[in-house]
């Protein structure tokens, strides 16, 4: 057989609400009904995306979730976070809905992946496909500790939505202030952690840690890698309360 394709069906509360949240993030309407059911078909070039409408029904409750499978995630990610920044005025990271930044699984090959979760609940996982490049490679240098435990807390926090493991995990990898590892490395793990600590509204502790990294003196070698992480870092402070 061939031509075949799959399309989720997710659950929503309200239909009209999902449409109005996937229309900035570049989504089509193809099909919609109130009755007999509430029903909505959005699509965005290869994606079909279908909700059905329950009454009372909670994101809280939501086990829904689908894969997005592409060559490579950062466009698409780009395309949903401008869409979310004319929405919301920034990204949302925590409640729903929300969305994670592009990051390497380890459960994934290696791979790049990130997530949206709908106003509704559901996860909506993007991945890079068979045949994408990893973000490292057997031919790099043993990696230190402190990225291994890095990529543990992306799977727990960006795969199974346990930020509060993820936020021990880096914790405790920073108090054990390794001395094989790089700055850059380091640095990467605490953007990480603060990125955490305002997913789980820890805003005051969120923010000592950004002003820290922001303090920090950058070394002059590190200074082009570096660039994109204290991007990042700038993001997070926007993200503060007043």
């Amino acid at each position: 057989m061939v031509n075949e394709w799959m399309v989720p069906l997710l659950p929503c509360a309200s239909v009209d609400e999902i449409r109005d949240f996937f229309l900035p993030l570049g989504f089509e309407v193809t099909y919609r009904q109130l009755r007999p059911n509430p029903y909505v078909a959005l699509k965005r070039e290869g994606i079909d995306l279908h909700y059905f409408g329950m009454d009372g029904f909670r994101p809280e409750d939501s086990y829904g979730s689908c894969l997005i499978v592409v060559q490579d995630t950062q466009p698409l990610y780009e395309a949903f976070a401008a869409g979310l920044r004319t929405q919301f005025g920034k990204l949302p990271l925590s409640g729903f809905p929300r969305i994670t930044r592009p990051r390497r699984r380890k459960n994934a090959g290696d791979l790049s992946g990130f997530s949206l979760i709908d106003p509704a609940g559901n996860w909506i996982r993007v991945t890079t496909g068979p045949g994408g490049a990893p973000e490292n490679s057997d031919h790099q240098p043993a990696r230190s500790r402190i990225s291994v435990d890095l990529d543990n807390a992306v799977v727990f926090a960006d795969s199974k939505g346990d930020v509060q493991k993820a936020i021990e995990i880096l914790e405790r990898a920073l108090r054990r202030n390794e001395p094989r590892a790089s700055w850059l490395e380091t640095l990467e793990a605490r953007i990480y952690l603060a990125e955490l600590l305002v997913r789980h509204l820890e805003y005051d502790r969120a923010a000592d840690l950004i002003s820290e990294i922001q303090n920090d003196e950058v070394p002059e070698t590190e200074a082009q890698a570096a660039a994109p992480l204290l991007r990042q870092a700038e993001e997070l402070q926007d993200l503060l309360p007043d």
